[in-house]
């Protein structure tokens, strides 16, 4: 049975990754919260460490048993400073690049396919910028490095596509979120801005394909590409939803990022306490990113709108009730 060591297993790609490796003995590199599973060994180790601090005699080990790696650990917020997201972005990165090296085995990266986008910063502690920035580099560092490597990006990963389950929830349900609490009666997004998302069993689905087909070179964008809902649709699915759910929603007005900044922040943002005005700013970063109605390539096996609108759909049911919003009927 081949080898797989998965670093980044219990966040959201890593777990929906696990559910489709199950063919496999999968090494799980963990630094805090441990994994358990069928076929699933823990180890405990920091990637920005030598050796992921690990004793010699460990990591030894570790390298005369693994097959193929899968890097999917990484800072995903974009609040976490530039000092923390590229210790473990980068530098972790080239932890993995060397026991790649070392092993020969095929390595396969998860980055993000909003490498192609550029971030926005509004002064918050919200800074994409620097996210896409370690992101980018630690894909440069792949490329220059000479292993034999994959580079897999997802866009926006939401929730499984028939339970809406995730192991963490992501900046996108936040937004959707704030429409179901109706505590957001704007969106700083044009209608025809495309907000692309995958659920979760695609990604995992995908990257298991990768990596048992050997493949040891490219770029897989894991995206919806062309069939990306559009800002205007994704809020009449979550009131429609909400609204299923019995809860009374307001719609809220979908705006350009110039209107935010030219009329609307002078009267009603700036004026708000500093917490509240952080909130906003860092929402405006983070939807920032869609501003382009220009889809993202796709490598994937595309879906249909029809198929994302329901993923869509199940997701914020999922979110509804783990926060108790609405009593969910199954």
């Amino acid at each position: 049975m081949p080898i797989i060591l998965l670093t980044g297993a219990s966040g959201v790609v890593g777990q929906a990754l696990l559910e489709h490796l199950t063919g496999h003995t999968v090494i799980c590199l963990t630094h805090r919260r441990p994994v358990t599973g069928p076929n699933v060994l823990g180890l405990r180790g920091d990637l920005t460490a030598p050796l992921f601090g690990l004793d010699p005699d460990e990591y030894d080990d570790l390298a005369a048993r693994v097959d193929a790696i899968v890097h999917c650990a990484a800072v995903t917020g974009f609040s976490i400073g530039q000092e923390a997201t590229r210790d473990l972005n980068v530098r972790g990165t080239s932890q993995v690049v060397e026991l790649a090296r070392r092993t020969g085995a095929p390595l396969h990266h998860v980055s993000t396919a909003f490498v192609d986008r550029q971030g926005r910063d509004t002064g918050s502690t919200a800074r994409p910028d620097v996210y896409l920035a370690s992101k980018r580099a630690a894909e440069r560092l792949i490329r220059e490095s000479g292993v034999p490597a994959t580079i897999i990006r997802p866009s926006v990963v939401i929730g499984d596509s028939v339970t809406g389950r995730i192991a963490e929830f992501q900046g996108l349900h936040g937004i959707a979120g704030a429409i179901l609490r109706n505590a957001l009666p704007l969106v700083p997004l044009r209608p025809e801005a495309r907000i692309d998302f995958v659920p979760q069993d695609l990604v995992g689905r995908t990257i298991a394909e990768l990596v048992r087909s050997g493949e040891t070179g490219g770029e897989h964008w894991i995206t919806a590409g062309p069939a990306a809902l559009t800002a205007g649709r994704m809020v009449e699915l979550a009131l429609e939803v909400g609204r299923d759910l019995g809860l009374r929603l307001d719609t809220p007005r979908l705006v350009s990022q110039d209107m935010v900044d030219r009329l609307i922040r002078p009267v009603f943002i700036d004026p708000l306490p500093a917490r509240q005005r952080r909130r906003f700013d860092d929402m405006l970063a983070m939807t920032a990113l869609f501003r382009t109605p220009e889809p993202f390539a796709c490598t994937c096996v595309p879906l249909r709108a029809a198929e994302l609108e329901a993923a869509f759909a199940a997701s914020l049911r999922y979110y509804a009730h783990a926060k108790r919003l609405a009593e969910v009927v199954a």
